[in-house]
């Protein structure tokens, strides 16, 4: 690929050769720009998937159900899984720019047990109990690391390390992001320029939106407006519907289905094909 025009390729039918040969798809290849644009009812799912999109956590987990690191780039613990030591990521900012202290971690880490910092980039933790599983816990949307211990609401002020810096937001209406540049994950996650949240409280609206393009994700969970509609892709299945997609978003071939909206990180993940 060194010696070939990428884009020349991908402009043609070579691009699908290519991609058949791996196992691949080209809705399956991430494509940066655009917004994309997601409707949900008037419940948890806007802050839901605003807040991965504006915050990190000390892990992750990927979409296909593995835990990978995020602001915490390794991590053991003992034999008996109740004193546990982070090595913090360097150089990650937040989005008013001041940089990510162990001081913001400790903050949340203390909501577990009894955190201390080690250095400037490790922190201990030890807990009242064992707990093995204490990473895959911390990937959770409750414990995202805000600036020195802010809270993650109301939205408009939200000042987090992830993919997305909020631009406009109204709790339980709308939500508009655009993306950090030169943020740490970028090739990696965070595809689409911007990313919005609309709240439809009315399914059947959601639908209309959808089918007219004015949307590119609907949350329709046990909706039957959109099933056996052509071109559309359901998720995690149209017997199970909880997500209606247009067909030209894309999305990684390989998404664990314990949570509809993809732990949400769907601001991250998903992409306009």
């Amino acid at each position: 690929m060194t010696r070939i025009d990428r884009r020349a390729l991908f402009a043609s039918g070579a691009a699908a050769a290519l991609l058949a040969a791996t196992g691949a798809s080209l809705a399956d290849t991430p494509k940066s720009g655009g917004v994309l644009r997601l409707a949900v009812p008037r419940d948890d799912s806007l802050e839901l998937v605003a807040r991965g999109a504006v915050f990190d956590t000390l892990t992750e987990i990927a979409p296909d159900g593995t835990l990978r690191s995020e602001l915490a780039t390794g991590w053991h613990t003992d034999s008996d899984a109740q004193v546990w030591h982070f090595d913090l990521r360097e150089g990650v900012s937040f989005h008013d720019g001041a940089l990510l202290e162990v001081s913001d971690v400790l903050a949340v880490l203390n909501e577990v047990g009894r955190a201390e910092a080690l250095s400037h980039g490790a922190v201990r933790l030890d807990l009242a109990e064992a707990n093995p599983g204490l990473p895959f816990l911390l990937a959770d949307s409750r414990f995202v690391i805000p600036r020195a211990g802010q809270g993650v609401t109301p939205l408009h002020t939200a000042n987090g390390t992830g993919c997305y810096r909020v631009e406009r937001a109204e709790d339980d209406r709308h939500f508009l992001a655009r993306k950090v540049a030169g943020h740490y994950k970028q090739g990696q996650s965070g595809w689409a320029e911007a990313f919005e949240i609309i709240v439809i409280p009315d399914a059947r609206v959601r639908a209309e939106a959808l089918r007219d393009g004015y949307v590119d994700i609907a949350a329709l969970p046990e909706s039957d407006d959109l099933k056996g509609q052509r071109g559309l892709r359901f998720h995690p299945g149209e017997s199970d519907m909880a997500l209606a997609v247009a067909p030209h978003v894309g999305m990684p071939r390989q998404i664990g289905a314990g949570r509809a909206l993809d732990d949400g990180r769907m601001a991250e993940r998903w992409w306009r094909a």
